[in-house]
């Protein structure tokens, strides 16, 4: 009856002004445009709006700079509707939010409270609830949202049940809690974690002297002092700023990015003082168990240990950087002899302390001893450096998470347990100290004389190759300049709604494709780098430096590349009518395509072709052309897409070889299967196969005629020699079709899969032929016979920007 009133009193007062209030109470209520301020005017609480729903929320934001908002109240349960709210404490001393149907949010205390509570925000921007006697007995600092603010927690009371952790929010529009959490892990030595829904996506590592282990310094002269809390009623991390007059904030968006900010009052922004995680090696167990990931000047690698008492458990797929089996003991443990011991490892970020037991009072030597006791113990350390001498840390479980640092970076020292045998190779070194030379798997001398010997080795390799008249894969050629904006990634996560799955067009071998809005209102396709994908880091490359160099009307435009931490994003032109395989495989969509619309696609891709092999200021060979890699603008013009396996060539040089074949079964010519051969006559046989699928609606892989059992090339082959052509064309092509074109272009299609390379044309001739009304020539048999002749041994689902399912590509086969 009483919040009734306070509504009708509302309404009954249209041009009351907004009042900022300094206490909320039973008498004293808090409604929309009022707000409540802390006592210096740091912070200031009230009702927001976020995005074009019109959705209201309780919040509290930095006064002077409104848009900051760092707390929301009803994230869970927005104010819907233009309805007014009402903000105050109710009986028996609970603060609450509500309309005058129901109650939208309360502080919900599980405890009795009492009748005479009060609220007020401190200059902390924590919003207290206090009794008579100003004792807090509910504060928004145990509830954050996605910030941190100095003199919060992140972790858990074990008295109350409380837990401390931050979540992202939904979007950048939406405060709901999002699938992204930073918090304290308390089971084994306490540590913070970045999660992704219940997957660890980065580890801060264990506290150590002043620092977590897994987390570099500030960019910034921001000082600050950390308040670490374990014992057995609490576990928590916070940080107090030494300037109370810095406005500072660590803030978890909905991207999974944890980043720490400071404000600059000269400037009036906000500076980034810390992004994490920062690069691949900050991806959670990447290199798996018993290995350690580094960075060198060329790019991320991961090594076991030592390489020499750990040896990786599958040989060839680390070879392929491959790392996900890890590594393993060359001689396994043998407890029962008692002869085992430790070998020490230093500047690494300490591993996973999920399966570990600690005792800070333990000496290392009493924590070795202790660690060799038992035979499930497989490391120990000394997790606080701070302790003079004291602390223990046992690992019961094999090491995950392991990360190589220069000296002096902020690693820290392990001593991991081997078997006598495996001892015998320290012997003349102080067990626990000179042996740290030939044990660190990765210093600073190490990454000085990788990357120097791989500069050397690039241009001796460039010299030879120019000597020699061979190509090189466009991956190679990173030295040239290339002239290609760079996005940054919090403009394509906006763009995406943070990559949110509703914005997918497809995923293949490279990872996801998302659609995005830049603020300017253009329409962008996201390819973003998975980090499971088959492809890597060098396919990103080669196609940024092959595709930032061509210009042509039926190549896919890149707009651009963003590069921030493990994140590699390609940014190009949004084809709306996405693939081709979309259309002409689907009988519905197919009616779309009337014969016209075909013949000016399998023109186009001819030129887009020419350009690639003649024209362009390098000479590509795409490798992987298929009807998925056609993109279809607005007006249904074919563009070229996805440079990721091509190569490149120079001067007059039209044909290589390699021992890693890559491409889509289906698609690619015979002597670049089987012999690994691959020329500009490859690619024209791929297009070959995809004039013959353009003309008749169907596959070449999987296509099965009830007569027989060649795939798609025989069929048309078949039907060719006897005269029958016309059959091949797509049913729904039958009344919209040219005769003269369709046949035209079947005989084309055939002379371009032609079973001798030499005998199939080039694209010149191709675009004369498919244009002109002379005679054409007979094609020879093709290579359709190949089909059930030669195995593959790796295959994985590829599709790219069109999103399609279906095509097969070999992602690597050795040549026979």
């Amino acid at each position: 009856m009483e919040v009734t009133l306070i509504f009708l009193l509302l309404l009954l007062l249209p041009f009351r002004h907004a009042v900022e209030l300094d206490t909320i109470s039973g008498s004293q209520f808090l409604t929309d445009g009022d707000t409540l301020v802390s006592p210096k005017g740091v912070f200031e609480l009230g009702v927001f709006r976020r995005g074009s729903s019109g959705n209201r929320y309780l919040g509290v934001w930095y006064k002077k700079i409104p848009s900051t908002v760092v707390w929301v109240a009803n994230r869970k349960s927005p104010i819907m509707g233009a309805s007014p709210v009402v903000l105050k404490v109710d009986d028996p001393g609970v603060l609450v939010l509500s309309n005058n149907i129901s109650t939208i949010w309360s502080s919900n205390m599980t405890r009795r409270s009492p009748k005479l509570a009060t609220s007020v925000l401190h200059d902390t921007g924590n919003l207290v609830l206090m009794d008579q006697n100003e004792r807090i007995i509910w504060q928004s600092f145990d509830y954050p949202t996605d910030t941190l603010l100095p003199g919060m927690k992140l972790g858990r009371s074990f008295v109350s049940g409380i837990e401390w952790h931050l979540s992202s929010w939904e979007s950048n529009h939406d405060p709901a809690p999002g699938e992204f959490t930073w918090g304290a892990g308390t089971l084994g030595y306490p540590e913070n974690k970045l999660k992704q829904g219940p997957q660890v996506t980065f580890r801060g590592g264990p506290w150590s002297n002043q620092r977590f282990s897994g987390v570099s310094t500030f960019d910034s002269n921001l000082t600050f002092t950390y308040e670490v809390v374990i014992n057995t009623s609490e576990v928590s991390f916070s940080y107090v700023l030494d300037d109370s007059s810095i406005l500072s904030r660590t803030t978890l968006n909905s991207s999974g990015q944890l980043e720490n900010w400071v404000w600059v009052e000269n400037g009036t922004k906000w500076q980034l003082a810390l992004s994490l995680p920062r690069d691949i090696c900050d991806s959670y167990n990447i290199c798996s168990a018993y290995a350690s990931c580094s960075l060198n000047m060329i790019q991320q690698s991961c090594a076991c240990l030592d390489g020499q008492r750990f040896v990786p458990r599958d040989e060839k797929s680390w070879e392929r950087a491959d790392w996900s089996g890890g590594c393993v003991r060359r001689t396994s443990l043998d407890c029962k002899n008692g002869s085992e011991g430790f070998v020490k490892y230093s500047n690494i970020k300490l591993p996973d302390t999920e399966n570990t037991w600690f005792n800070m009072s333990m000496s290392l030597e009493e924590c070795e001893a202790r660690c060799l006791k038992n035979c499930s113990c497989m490391a120990y350390a000394n997790p606080d450096t701070s302790l003079e001498g004291r602390g223990c840390l046992l690992w019961f479980n094999d090491l995950f998470d392991i990360r190589g640092y220069s000296v002096g970076n902020g690693g820290q020292d392990i001593f991991v347990r081997m078997a006598s045998s495996e001892l015998v190779a320290e012997s003349n070194f102080e067990k626990k100290g000179a042996n740290i030379i030939i044990i660190l798997p990765v210093t600073i001398l190490g990454v000085l004389v990788i990357g120097l010997f791989s500069t050397w080795l690039y241009a001796r390799r460039k010299r030879n190759h120019a000597k020699e008249g061979k190509s090189m894969d466009a991956s190679e050629n990173n030295e040239e300049d290339i002239q290609l904006p760079l996005f940054s990634f919090a403009t394509i996560a906006t763009a995406t709604a943070s990559f949110s799955n509703k914005n997918i067009l497809g995923e293949g071998g490279f990872g996801p494709v998302y659609k995005g809005v830049l603020e300017e209102g253009i329409e962008i396709a996201v390819k973003r780098l998975s980090k499971t994908s088959s492809q890597g880091v060098g396919e990103f490359k080669n196609e940024v430096i092959c595709i930032s160099k061509l210009q042509h009307r039926n190549l896919v435009k890149l707009l651009g590349c963003c590069i921030q931490g493990d994140e590699r994003l390609l940014i190009y032109e949004y084809m709306p009518n996405k693939s081709l395989d979309s259309f002409i495989f689907d009988k519905t969509e197919g009616m779309i395509l009337d014969w016209t619309k075909r013949f000016n696609i399998i023109k186009g891709i001819a030129r887009g072709l020419l350009y690639l092999h003649q024209d362009s200021r390098l000479r590509i060979i795409h490798r992987d052309l298929k009807v998925s890699n056609i993109l279809l603008d607005q007006d249904m013009n074919p563009k070229i897409s996805d440079f990721g396996i091509a190569r490149s060539f120079g001067g007059n040089e039209t044909q290589a070889n390699t021992h890693r074949v890559v491409g889509t079964y289906g698609y690619m010519a015979p002597e670049y299967a089987l012999d690994g051969v691959f020329s500009t006559k490859s690619d024209v046989f791929s297009f070959g196969v995809l004039v013959l699928e353009i003309v008749s609606g169907k596959k070449n892989r999987g296509f099965i005629h009830p007569e027989h059992d060649h795939n798609l090339i025989g069929h048309a082959w078949s039907v060719y020699s006897e005269g029958r052509s016309m059959e091949l064309i797509d049913d729904c092509l039958a009344k919209s079709c040219n005769p003269t074109e369709v046949l035209r272009s079947i005989q084309v299609g055939l002379l371009c899969v032609q079973q001798n390379a030499g005998d199939r044309p080039n694209m010149s001739s191709v675009i004369m032929m498919l244009g002109g009304e002379s005679a054409l020539p007979q094609p020879k048999q093709p290579a359709f016979f190949m089909d059930k002749e030669f195995l593959v041994a790796d295959f994985s689902s590829s599709t790219y920007l069109a999103g399609s399912v279906g095509d097969v590509t070999i992602t690597e086969v050795d040549a026979r």
